[in-house]
């Protein structure tokens, strides 16, 4: 016979409020882009590479 009893099964973890990203600003304008304006909703759904550069 077995007596074991099951270990208890762990409380799901909280789920965290989804917090939008702010809009990103470039200042002088974005490189690359041919002079047009981009917004996170423009990129959605997009892969791309972001990289801060700050001098």
């Amino acid at each position: 016979m077995n007596d074991a009893v099951p270990a208890p099964t762990p409380a799901p973890a909280p789920r965290r409020a989804r917090v939008r990203a702010p809009e990103l600003i470039g200042k002088g304008g974005w490189l690359n882009t041919g002079g047009n304006e981009l917004t996170l909703a423009d990129l959605r759904g997009r892969v791309f590479i972001l990289d801060f550069w700050i001098s």
